[in-house]
């Protein structure tokens, strides 16, 4: 379903802005943090994604990641300090380029989906580190363990989206937690205790 909707958007898109179709979509959205409006924001589930990657046995870094998530954001370019994000996402969503072990990550070894569905995360504070760059510290709740993690933040972009008409933000975020103090440690260190996780993050303002 979401491929398909990705597929339908491109497609949109390109018969929306015709022959210059790639140019002017990238026209969309400003880079500049001023193009941001204050607001409280909604996050756009079809384009937010929760990548993670870690080692396999010492031979290669693989990855997996997390869709369907939900929340919001509540921002101000003026004053980041006084920003706050509350999301959650559906543990269940796992998926590799394995099937067998997207079952087996929902299981009770890994992931536990079926007694901890969702994680969370709700920031507790943000500390402007840049011009369009932020950490974002905040509380992790993964199979049933709250620990702080931060996240490094960046603005990708902000404009109306000119399919549904909605003001929306975009940012990249990524941090590494060790997953062990979530009670994830299945075959560590064999398979790495160290998870990175990168993050894209689409926010429509709400009226």
């Amino acid at each position: 379903m979401l491929k398909r909707y990705f597929i339908a958007s491109a497609l949109v898109a390109a018969t929306t802005f015709g022959g210059s179709g790639l140019a002017a979509a990238q026209q969309v959205a400003s880079t500049a943090p001023s193009a941001v409006k204050a607001g409280h924001y909604k996050v756009e589930p079809y384009h937010t994604q929760v990548g993670f990657t870690l080692s396999h046995f010492g031979f290669s870094k693989f990855s997996g990641l997390f869709s369907g998530v939900s929340g919001s954001l509540t921002f101000d370019p003026s004053h980041v300090s006084v920003a706050h994000l509350d999301v959650t996402l559906p543990v269940a969503s796992v998926e590799t380029t394995v099937p067998k072990l997207d079952e087996e990550l929902k299981g009770p070894q890994w992931f536990d989906a079926s007694q901890f569905p969702t994680a969370t995360f709700k920031s507790t504070r943000v500390v402007q580190t840049g011009k369009d760059t932020a950490d974002i510290t905040g509380d992790l709740t993964l199979h049933g363990v709250t620990q702080p993690i931060t996240l490094k933040a960046h603005l990708v972009g902000s404009g109306v989206n000119p399919l549904d008409k909605m003001f929306t933000v975009g940012f990249e975020a990524s941090a590494t937690l060790a997953r062990s103090k979530f009670g994830v440690s299945q075959y560590v260190p064999l398979v790495g205790d160290d998870v990175t996780l990168t993050i894209a993050g689409a926010f429509e303002l709400q009226p």
